[in-house]
């Protein structure tokens, strides 16, 4: 009998960054159910494992920021392929 592996929410986080669109912090909280310092500290972990992540400023007064990858590890690096 195989289990099925469930992505982990670090990597649901970097697959919803790495989607052309991005995410906001809002939907990157409902994703993984965390507070929004634990999404902060996600994304600086990506960052220091060598990703490349762009904030996008909110299109309206009031909207809310997009974050996005931008650019992976290079090859070598921890989180590199």
């Amino acid at each position: 009998m195989t289990r099925s592996t469930k992505p982990t929410k670090s990597a649901m986080l970097r697959e919803m960054l790495q989607a052309r669109a991005g995410a906001s912090m809002t939907r990157l909280r409902e994703a993984t159910g965390w507070q929004p310092h634990s999404v902060r500290a996600a994304l600086s972990g990506l960052r220091k494992a060598g990703y490349a992540i762009e904030r996008q400023d909110p299109k309206k007064p009031g909207g809310e920021a997009i974050y996005r990858i931008t650019g992976a590890p290079a090859s070598g690096t921890p989180g590199g392929a």
